[in-house]
């Protein structure tokens, strides 16, 4: 699937429309380059997974990780642009978030070969010669 978002509201949209295609459990990694708009679309998935648009939803990218109770479980939020080295990821947590919930990573390229197999990709990206505030976001499920 294919969206063209102009602005925050309409990815904010995008990401709360993605909530009815989730199961309990899923990994979504997210793609692109600073300041397309991945924080944003967390951010709003988690507020509508847990059902609370007044919610605070932080970004780890000091912490690495937040995680959020949601009716069906946890969710857990991975910030890896900081993160060094695969292996870190397992002092926080990356074994026992697969098996519970419902993971959101950003900048999964850091993971290496530690991807999981079955993950749905989102891809934020500005298309050439559109205004400022335009996205591409491509969401696309690998089983």
């Amino acid at each position: 699937m294919e969206i063209i978002s102009t602005s925050e509201q309409q990815t904010a949209e995008a990401a709360r429309s993605l909530v009815r295609e989730l199961s309990d459990r899923e990994v979504i990694l997210l793609y692109g380059d600073l300041g397309m708009g991945k924080s944003v679309f967390c951010r709003n998935l988690i507020k509508a997974l847990c059902q609370d648009d007044s919610m605070e939803v932080p970004s780890p990218t000091f912490t690495l990780l937040q995680q959020y109770n949601y009716e069906k479980g946890i969710i857990w939020h991975f910030d890896l642009y900081r993160l060094s080295d695969p292996s870190e990821i397992y002092e926080i947590g990356w074994e026992e978030a697969l098996e519970d919930g419902i993971v959101l990573v950003e900048w999964p390229d850091r993971l290496g070969r530690l991807l999981p197999k079955n993950y749905i990709e989102i891809a934020l990206s500005k298309p050439p010669q559109t205004p400022p505030d335009t996205r591409k976001i491509e969401i696309i499920r690998h089983e």
